[in-house]
């Protein structure tokens, strides 16, 4: 059996051909037209000596075309290379290189940065120009128009077999440090993220063709990632609907209104989305307009903090929905899901019952029991990855093994509940050291966002002579209002303990994240270094003396 993204693809082509696989605004194809524009431009990388192993890069929005490349790419046993579409020219130069591209397929309006990158680039030879309705100019470094590269190439599917050991590779920022690449199998991936196995119960697919046969057979479910294709999460809702026979919905960037348009437009089923980054403004954009969401069955945040106050405005406003909440990463693939209740308790991040292949260990690589309130690190064994491109050392310290089984470690603090659920609690690297005791960003931020004047937050630690760190905070308040520090942590005291609220506020006009959702620490941080603060107070009092 072939566990491989390119024939899961194919199964389904071949049992719906003439389903509707993709709509992006105007543009809608069918299976069988998604299946065959793929195959031509495969056809047209092939011409240009590109085979397997070999990495093309997605420097693109969300678009019809950039999922054609991913598929394209994996037809021939290539690797599709995810780039985030803010990247700078250093910042793309940094990834065209690490990732040894020799090809790259990107967006029209990107021209200008891309010829300044790929100056005295020899590995990367091949560029594919979308037209995106900008003028911008792509001749200086050869780049072809991608719709010319599909005209006259063959639509047949006369490739190499294919194996469940191909490479898929996903690039991740994380919230610090340079993009590195996490190496998956394709089995692997598919197992953990695209349906290879039931999210619910953990019962594994029979066989390759029961997702199609399955998906043929009930209707399908049409889903929308919100989130960019540059977030693995993203490319795994839409690759796991088109194994499912399933149309996928795009919205070429995160806005509200339009995505909620493309809801009542298209009779989305399943909303997925990247935590509050785009839970808040979607909900705010649902409230200011009367959109008919009566289609939508389910709304699923995966990936990030998706706070209590949020959550409780979607059980009010979407009530006939079911609203998910799963933790996972790059690292990881999927970890565990949990479906939101009204009122549940807060318990300081995502709340969720883990799969059976997670588990929390300390230290010392030792699983952590329900309920002794012990903070460990999240662990994850089966489905793992390879590990990560060119990078034998961080590989070692992240995949280790646990009472003698392999295990990823990816650094996400955890802890497990009496009941046996999991609760993420954040980076290990954000972690707030003040005086002694461990502050997690992502809880003390799922409390300030429960204000009613805070519309988005990012905690970390600043220096502080007497604690070590004290806790500090960059708020983007809502529109005319100005929460002062004494509000804010009076507020937070409520829901944590007193050590734990921000020591220094300051008052942004708009919280820097990625365009997945993730969190921009290293602005945040950067941001407090150069600026005076909004808000502060004296150096704070020793952890056991605050109430």
């Amino acid at each position: 059996m072939a566990y491989n993204i390119a024939d899961l693809f194919e199964h389904a082509v071949d049992t719906t051909p003439d389903r509707v696989a993709v709509v992006c605004g105007e543009r809608r194809l069918t299976f069988a037209e998604l299946d065959e524009r793929a195959n031509r431009l495969a056809h047209y990388f092939i011409e240009c000596g590109i085979g397997p192993g070999a990495h093309i890069g997605v420097y693109s929005r969300n678009s019809v075309e950039s999922l054609e490349t991913m598929l394209a790419a994996y037809k021939i046993r290539a690797v599709s290379v995810n780039i985030n579409y803010r990247y700078q020219p250093g910042e793309l130069r940094y990834i065209f290189d690490d990732a040894d591209l020799v090809a790259l397929v990107h967006e029209r309006r990107y021209s200008d940065r891309v010829s300044e990158a790929v100056r005295d680039l020899t590995g990367l030879r091949h560029v594919l120009v979308v037209d995106d309705g900008t003028e911008a100019d792509a001749t200086g470094y050869g780049g072809v128009d991608y719709e010319s590269a599909l005209s006259g190439r063959s639509t047949g599917r006369d490739f190499s077999e294919r194996s469940a050991d191909d490479l898929y590779l996903l690039y991740t920022g994380g919230t610090t440090g340079q993009p590195k690449g996490v190496m998956w199998r394709h089995e692997d991936i598919w197992r953990t993220l695209g349906g290879g196995i039931d999210f619910m119960t953990g019962e594994p697919m029979a066989d390759e063709w029961q997702q199609s046969r399955t998906g043929a057979e009930n209707g399908g479910l049409v889903r929308l990632p919100a989130a960019p294709f540059i977030h693995g999460a993203a490319q795994w809702a839409a690759l796991g609907n088109l194994f499912a026979c399933s149309a996928v919905v795009f919205v070429p960037e995160f806005d509200p209104h339009e995505i909620w348009r493309a809801v009542e437009r298209e009779k989305v089923n399943v909303l997925f989305i990247v935590g509050d980054a785009m839970a808040r403004p979607l909900i705010e954009a649902f409230h200011e307009h009367p959109y008919d969401v009566s289609s939508v069955l389910a709304i699923s945040s995966s990936a990030a903090l998706f706070s209590p106050s949020v959550k409780e405005q979607y059980l009010d406003a979407i009530p006939n929905a079911v609203i998910t909440d799963s933790i996972g990463s790059s690292e990881t693939g999927f970890s565990g899901i949990s479906v939101v209740t009204k009122d549940e308790e807060f318990t300081g991040g995502p709340r969720v019952k883990a799969d059976s292949q997670t588990c929390v260990i300390d230290d010392e690589c030792r699983k952590l029991e329900p309920g002794t309130g012990e903070v460990g690190w999240i662990a994850r064994r089966g489905h793992v990855p390879l590990g990560y491109y060119k990078d034998d050392e961080k590989s070692r310290k992240v995949f280790v093994r646990v009472d003698g089984v392999p295990h990823v470690v990816p650094g996400d603090h955890a802890r497990v509940e009496a009941d046996g659920t999991v609760t993420m609690l954040g980076r290990g690297v954000m972690c707030v050291n003040t005086g002694g005791e461990k502050v997690f960003p992502e809880e003390v931020e799922g409390a300030l966002k429960s204000h009613p004047d805070v519309f988005d937050v990012l905690v970390f630690g600043v220096p502080d002579e007497r604690m070590g760190e004290r806790v500090a905070a960059v708020v983007q308040a809502r529109p005319g209002a100005e929460p002062s520090l004494e509000e804010l942590n009076a507020h937070v005291r409520e829901q944590v303990a007193g050590y734990k609220v921000a020591r220094t506020v300051w008052l942004v006009d708009e919280v820097r994240r990625s365009p997945s959702g993730k969190p921009d620490y290293q602005w945040a941080r950067r941001y407090a270094e150069r600026t005076e603060p909004s808000h502060t107070e004296g150096a704070a009092a020793p952890a056991a003396d605050v109430n």
